[in-house]
């Protein structure tokens, strides 16, 4: 019988045991292994049970067991101190309140995912598991972060396998009663709501849900309450799911919903109101409207409004291509803002111009969410060095005429956070060497270049890490092999063959991720002959461990997918290769730590950072990858591997796969395998164990999300709260109109003449010195609202000024009778080779992040006295 009514029953805990109820909100059990181990002493079973979820196991543990442990007076210590300890993190000063430069009072910080643990299911993947680490980051430094995100009531989908190895998706329906999560409260004990409006005259009504992680709190909007209609109850049903305007209305939850629930999150709980609005990719960047339009009823016109908030606004991307990025149709857009929708107080041609792709190639019917991300924000980023370079040269067309190199786009290396993924066998080996408190603090706040201390652990103790990791694999591999297939219908006497699938003695590699076409799931598969005598080799023989999901719309990526299950079936090989479905939090915290080597082979460079080998890394596991991400940034032989890339533009993608897994398999072949299985005099692998050493040394500091967060804290979120508080209504009006008033007059500035003092022919000497002498006209604008620049370098064959330098000209006459000032200043030749110059105006104001903020500058014409400047070779 099915029940006609669904609700949770909380169980009463004993006044003693109170403090466990703290504890199972608080998500820092699920980085910190002494309450884990407190709340597995309360029902061994119970605990297995749940999955290690303290919320649920706290619901289905018996009241007889919960009264013994009230007077059980040894775990009531226990619990006394792991909550005390709990206090003291929440409450005590850390690394931020250390700083001196002034730090955002609080920072908002959006993201359409979080992945913070497997008991709280809201993220698909990279994009939410870099969130998550975000936060907890943020916790662990003390940084006062809101988060900001959706409750999706499905969650993302669980996977599983057809008999054929297609994948199924299956969608759960999520209890917010049963998750670890505590309604916000209005002053009368009601639930906090927040609403919007939609055309024809109805409302999205969403309640707002708290996660504590940590230090920080998470507000997650659900839009499933009585007051919606079924469509509008729908709007928060899954992660990534129906059609466009099912997304656009998402991300308006998100954007502008997710402000006012920051509004009244800090009215209720006197939080301090945020100073810095970080959006974490573009499916957040409604929130910059909400913000406007507040301004806008304080008595701020739109453009002053603008300026304000791109003052406080951080803007993250994370796609290296255009198709990753949500495009909107204008129209669409247009009916959800203006007098009968949302915002009523802003013009709708306004907003969508902020979204509007006005660069060459651009489509001017579509509504742009990362283009509108980046002009609401003065600061952004991307997620590795190379994908900063990617990010520039892709959204270039915003800054029109400047070089790639000169797009206001940095970047801040992505990092994960250590104590979710390093293996308590890892931190426990830390902590023998140099105190738990040292190794602790060394995972979470950081801040030294290297980790010396790993020279002195003795080789065999590295060794016997390794071996107890990867065996812990092989027996996980194995339960959740048998529950696959299971899935798949195979019946318990088909399966006996499973029990000697893997090998805890030989060469383990992983390989998880998404499935979409350019992470290349199948590339091991392009010679299968080959891979299988990899696997099958009698002295040094690999499996390898493959986990991944493809989007439930992508049947390309579930074709890939079941490929390669059809390859792991292979009777011949399915003890040495397995696929395990359903690839999420909880089974990487098992996969990361038991693999000696990480492979990654994307596009490059497609892969904008991939964190999954960081992960790896921590736990003293090998990289395997392609130059892409952060592996391009931080490779190096003494710690792993780089497989070649074919990425001439004369080859086409079948030759390009062909020649990388080629690479591939030679690298598996003649360098991976040979050094895993050589063995030293000791009759150890010391050259294998010199390299997990390196890695751990060298990489290990790098690639801490404390790392990151502090990052984010010097070069973005206090210059971003800096620029904020100089931007009152004053000066906010000030910005803006002299904003107006520059690209409304620079049709006329330009660069009437360029001369050099004793100008050389042809060559020059090394550390000779031009005077330059530039006649500009400035039109209706003063020096004050420019600055004149020589630009100099090396010149490549087409002479465009590479490495580029520049040095700004001082005003030494004007206005003559034509209105033009003549601006001069020494040029060093500080370089030998090709050389080159040119000169260009910029626009100029005090409150300017970035000289290329507008989008403006005037260079040289033909005609203009020595052209685009002169030329040394």
């Amino acid at each position: 019988m099915k029940a006609i009514r669904r609700f949770t029953v909380r169980p009463v805990l004993p006044e003693a045991l109170q403090p466990l109820s703290e504890l199972a909100r608080n998500l820092r059990w699920s980085w910190h292994a002494e309450t884990r181990d407190l709340f597995q002493s309360v029902d061994p079973e119970c605990w297995a049970a749940s999955g290690g979820d303290p919320v649920r196991l706290l619901g289905s543990v018996s009241a007889r067991r919960l009264a013994e442990l009230a007077e059980d007076r040894r775990f009531l210590r226990r619990l006394t101190v792991v909550a005390d300890e709990l206090r003291d993190y929440v409450t005590g000063d850390r690394w931020y309140q250390t700083q001196t430069t002034e730090p955002p009072g609080a920072i908002a910080y959006f993201s359409p995912e979080f992945g913070i643990t497997a008991a709280l299911p809201q993220y698909s993947g990279g994009l939410g598991i870099l969130a998550g680490d975000h936060l907890k980051a943020a916790s662990d430094l003390g940084v006062p972060l809101i988060g900001v995100g959706l409750l999706y009531r499905h969650g993302y989908f669980r996977q599983s396998l057809s008999r054929d190895g297609w994948q199924q998706e299956h969608y759960p329906v999520l209890d917010p009663n049963e998750l670890p999560l505590v309604p916000l409260q209005e002053t009368d004990g009601s639930q906090a709501r927040v609403d919007l409006a939609l055309p024809g005259g109805r409302r999205l009504h969403a309640r707002v849900w708290q996660a504590q992680v940590g230090r920080v709190p998470l507000l997650l909007l659900d839009s499933d309450v009585e007051e919606n209609d079924l469509g509008e109850r729908g709007v928060t049903d899954r992660l990534y799911g129906g059609g466009s305007e099912h997304r656009l209305l998402q991300e308006m939850l998100l954007g502008i919903g997710g402000v006012r629930a920051v509004r009244t999150y800090c009215r209720l709980t006197g939080h301090a109101e945020p100073e810095v609005f970080h959006t974490n990719e573009g499916h957040a960047g409604f929130l910059g409207l909400e913000r406007i339009a507040e301004l806008c009823d304080e008595g701020l016109d739109f453009d002053a409004g603008l300026e304000a908030v791109r003052a406080g606004t951080v803007f993250t991307t994370h796609t290296p291509v255009p198709a990753g990025i949500d495009r909107f149709d204008r129209e669409l857009v247009a009916q959800h803002f203006g007098p009968d929708a949302e915002l009523p107080r802003i013009d709708v041609e306004r907003i969508l111009g902020l979204g509007m792709e006005t660069y060459s190639g651009g489509d001017p019917n579509v509504f742009n969410m990362a283009v509108m991300g980046l002009r609401l924000a003065q600061r952004a980023n991307g997620v590795s060095l190379l994908h900063g370079q990617v990010s520039r040269e892709m959204f270039s067309g915003l800054w029109p005429g400047f070089d790639a190199d000169e797009v206001p786009i940095t970047s801040v290396t992505n990092g994960v956070h250590a104590p979710t993924w390093v293996a308590p066998e890892v931190f426990r080996l830390g902590s023998r060497q140099v105190g738990a408190e040292r190794t602790e603090d060394a995972m979470t706040v950081g801040g030294s270049d290297r980790w010396d201390a790993v020279a002195e652990i003795p080789d065999g103790d590295i060794w016997e890490l390794r071996r107890n990791l990867r065996e812990q694999l092989v027996l996980e591999v194995r339960e959740r092999l048998a529950a696959s297939w299971r899935q798949r219908g195979a019946g318990t006497a088909e399966l006996g063959w499973i029990d000697g699938v893997l090998d805890p003695d030989v060469l383990t590699i992983g390989f998880a991720r998404r499935v979409p076409s350019y992470k290349r799931l199948t590339l091991m598969l392009r010679d299968q002959d080959r891979l299988m005598e990899l696997l099958l080799h009698p002295e040094r023989p690999i499996q390898i461990v493959i986990a991944g999901k493809a989007h439930p719309a992508d049947d390309g990526g579930k074709r890939l997918i079941q490929e390669l299950v059809k390859f792991a079936d292979d009777p011949r090989v399915r003890h040495r290769i397995v696929f395990l479905p359903d690839y999420g939090m909880a089974m990487a915290q098992k996969l990361y730590p038991g693999c000696d080597v990480w492979l990654n082979n994307p596009l490059r460079p497609l892969e904008a950072c991939g964190t999954s080998g960081m992960k790896a890394a921590l736990n003293g596991c090998l990289n395997l990858s392609v130059l892409d991400g952060w592996w391009d940034e931080w490779f190096r032989p003494d710690f792993g591997w780089a497989i070649p890339t074919a990425d001439g533009t004369a080859t086409d993608d079948d030759r390009r796969d062909d020649l990388e897994a080629a690479a591939l398999y030679e690298l598996l072949e003649q360098r991976v395998a040979p050094r895993f299985y050589e063995r030293g005099q000791g009759g150890l692998p010391d050259r294998w164990i010199e390299m997990v050493r390196q890695t751990l040394t060298h990489l290990g500091p790098k690639v801490l999300a404390g790392r990151m967060v502090r990052e984010y804290v010097d070069r973005l979120y206090t210059p971003a709260a800096r620029a904020h508080r100089a931007l009152n209504p004053d000066t906010a009006r000030e910005s803006a109109g002299w904003k107006a008033r520059v690209r409304g007059a620079w049709h006329r500035v330009k660069v009437d003449h360029v001369e050099a003092s004793a100008a050389p022919t042809s060559t020059a000497e090394l550390g000779a010195t031009l005077m330059l002498r530039v006649r500009v006209d400035l039109g209706e604008l003063a020096p004050d609202d420019v600055e004149v620049q020589a630009v100099s370098g090396r010149v490549d064959s087409e002479d465009r000024i590479t490495d580029a330098a520049s040095v700004p000209l001082k005003p030494t006459s004007g206005p003559d009778e034509e209105g033009r000032w003549v601006y001069e200043g020494p040029l060093a030749l500080d370089r030998t080779g090709p050389f080159g110059y040119t000169v260009r105006i910029l626009p100029s104001h005090r409150l300017l992040a970035s000289p290329a903020e507008l989008g403006l500058l005037a260079v040289p014409s033909e005609e203009t006295g020595e052209g685009a400047g002169v030329l040394m070779r």
